[in-house]
């Protein structure tokens, strides 16, 4: 498997040798469960059927499940063993599927999904660095999409990420997310549609608000979560300008944007910023 699924490219042959996301062609998986700790048109009333997948294509330094993302804590299963998880999870109540970070995947997850397809909501849970090309490939199997817009400064995703072409890379990928239909709500659940996350930062209000105003023009209406539960982990201690929670002061001034851009969707509470809770991976 030659794989330049994501915007790396890096032209590994995974059935030999591991890409730049840290992984084989094995699908590498460190937790499945209800989750209920989404927002709340994911998590819904029983929670999220979330599959936390090991490696990433992005590897951000300051990672809350770096564990798995970088240091490949996981444990290896089958792509028939991954469809059996889908309909485990179904069995059980979960509001929908929620394929988490699962980009280096999609091969393996379209595989798994036709031979078993929920009737449940599929979501795909992403960082939101993706490749055009991949996205049209699993626009059939996806339902919502909950993308990341982490940065709105090539600088600091290079410094952070590794990555140069973050921005432009993003923007057409949420772009061609919201081309795939409008947003339909039923039962307090979100069946088909888009939320963008952003992660307030320290130090980065200012691209905070940009992304907030590019989010508003942009994407017709769609639903922003804005996350503060931004808390030092994985490298983030070799880095002393975000080696830190965000201040009262970051967050009231990126909340306050947000709510003068008139934009819907959600906003969390500064308290979140904890490592409890940070799932336990158990596989």
């Amino acid at each position: 498997m030659i794989c330049n699924l994501c915007p790396r490219q890096c032209n590994v042959d995974r059935s030999q040798f591991k890409g730049f996301c840290g992984e084989s062609e094995k699908i590498k998986i460190a937790k499945y469960c209800l989750f209920n700790f989404e927002e709340p048109l994911i998590s819904g009333k029983n929670g999220s059927g979330a599959i936390f997948f090991c490696g990433c294509s992005l590897k951000c330094v300051f990672c809350q499940n770096y564990d798995i993302s970088s240091l490949d804590k996981g444990k290896e299963i089958t792509v028939y063993e991954l469809a059996q998880i889908f309909k485990y999870l179904e069995t059980n109540g979960a509001e929908n599927i929620n394929l988490v970070n699962p980009t280096h995947y999609v091969k393996q997850i379209i595989e798994a999904l036709k031979i078993y397809r929920p009737s449940i909501p599929i979501v795909y849970n992403t960082h939101g660095y993706e490749k055009i090309e991949t996205l049209k490939m699993l626009a059939p199997y996806i339902d919502v999409y909950l993308p990341d817009f982490k940065y709105f400064d090539n600088f600091c995703s290079k410094k952070y990420s590794n990555c140069s072409d973050y921005v432009d890379v993003v923007k057409a990928a949420l772009k061609f997310m919201r081309e795939q239909g409008q947003d339909i709500v039923s039962d307090g659940v979100m069946k088909k549609g888009m939320i963008v996350r952003h992660l307030i930062m320290p130090l980065m209000t200012d691209q905070s608000i940009a992304i907030l105003n590019w989010i508003k023009r942009n994407l017709n209406d769609t639903l922003v979560s804005l996350m503060a539960q931004y808390t030092p982990y994985g490298r983030a201690d070799q880095f002393k300008e975000i080696n830190r929670k965000i201040t009262k002061r970051e967050y009231q001034k990126v909340v306050d944007a947000y709510i003068d851009l008139n934009l819907n969707g959600f906003v969390q509470d500064r308290e979140s910023a904890n490592v409890v809770y940070i799932p336990k991976w158990d596989c």
